[in-house]
């Protein structure tokens, strides 16, 4: 096979959407950028070429310290799958970019390419918002009909040992609908969930804190409707973390759904958010009954003892905490808990840094 002449090469690159790129490690400089660069940064190539401080000063605030680790992980030897981070346009507005950046093998340059993903973001974010409310939807689904569905079953059984057939007849189509409904729900759930779990991790770098703070605004609308307080608290406002949010919203989700079944009502559900020096940590914290200390031990196994109906008949899903540990453990973090009986169960998910 013959190697493309230069000027076909140059040819592609001027007609591309994505930016081609080249920097000089020891001129410290732009030695080429395409033509795509000037629609994506909406700046000329000669602006940045001999000044890359001018292309930094793009990088929105609060991306531009990752940007430089990235760079200085680059320089280490260190392969940088992607990068993806704002950059602010004249005018105030915003575009998201990836970047695929490489070193050569004798770190004379970085090369690479990059990419406009703002329209890609804002769908998937968009997504991801119907997921959360979704979820949210569907736990609070579950919690509500659950409730009066078990009582309907618990009435039925009382009232099917009368004697009069007819009354029998009718009063076993009750609690066959009932604990048909009741099932249908919880199989609805779980399936969604595990469905979800059992795809590959997608990581990107998400503001984690924004993330979890509109998962808790749906379940704060509903307060008046589930009887429960929600609170979330961040510290700081704005925490950033490569993961695959859309697997961790459904940590986050279920352990809001076991809240939500074993809290009685007036009770308090509470996130928090903790950014530490090499890790995050998430708090899931409730003011119900509690986990018994017979079950501390085996509640993240699969098909644990531990499952076990909620306080108005809500069936467990029971591979839920074992689902739920994998997923903190394939982003490299640790899940623990701590419980006493009538005084509440709080979560601890520590997630790392790096």
């Amino acid at each position: 096979m013959s190697t493309p002449e230069p000027g076909f090469l140059d040819s592609l690159a001027a007609e591309s959407d994505q930016v081609f790129f080249s920097f000089s490690i020891p001129e410290q400089r732009l030695t080429y950028l395409n033509p795509a660069f000037e629609r994506v940064w909406q700046q000329t190539r000669q602006s940045v070429a001999s000044s890359p401080e001018a292309l930094l000063k793009a990088v929105h605030p609060e991306d531009q310290a990752h940007v430089r680790e990235i760079f200085q992980d680059l320089l280490q030897g260190k392969i940088i799958p992607d990068v993806e981070f704002r950059i602010r346009l004249r005018g105030g507005t915003e575009k998201w970019v990836c970047v695929w950046p490489r070193i050569l093998e004798d770190h004379s340059a970085v090369v690479g390419l990059a990419s406009d993903i703002t329209d890609q973001k804002r769908y998937n974010d968009t997504l991801k918002k119907f997921s959360d409310k979704k979820n949210s939807i569907l736990n609070i689904l579950s919690h509500d009909l659950a409730g009066p569905l078990g009582m309907i079953h618990s009435l039925s059984q009382m009232l099917g040992d009368g004697k009069e057939e007819d009354a029998r007849e009718i009063i076993g189509i009750i609690e066959k609908s009932s604990r048909q409904g009741m099932q249908l729900i919880q199989d609805f759930i779980k399936q969604e969930f595990l469905e979800s779990s059992e795809v590959k991790l997608i990581k990107r770098r998400v503001d984690l804190a924004q993330a979890i703070r509109e998962c808790m605004e749906e379940y704060r609308q509903t307060q008046g409707m589930t009887g429960k307080n929600f609170r979330f608290h961040a510290s700081p406002e704005k925490v950033y973390l490569e993961v695959d949010d859309t697997k961790l919203m459904q940590v986050v989700n279920n352990l809001l759904s076991n809240a939500l079944k074993f809290t009685p009502d007036g009770g308090q559900i509470t996130v928090s958010l903790e950014e530490r020096e090499d890790s995050v940590l998430v708090t899931v914290a409730d003011t119900g009954v509690g986990i018994p200390e017979k079950y501390h031990h085996t509640l993240f196994d699969k098909f644990t003892r531990a499952r076990r109906p909620g306080i108005k008949g809500e069936p467990s899903v029971g591979l839920g905490m074992s689902i739920i540990r994998t997923i903190v453990e394939w982003h490299g973090g640790s899940i623990r808990f701590e419980s006493e009986e009538n005084k509440g169960t709080t979560f601890f998910i520590e997630l790392p840094k790096g």
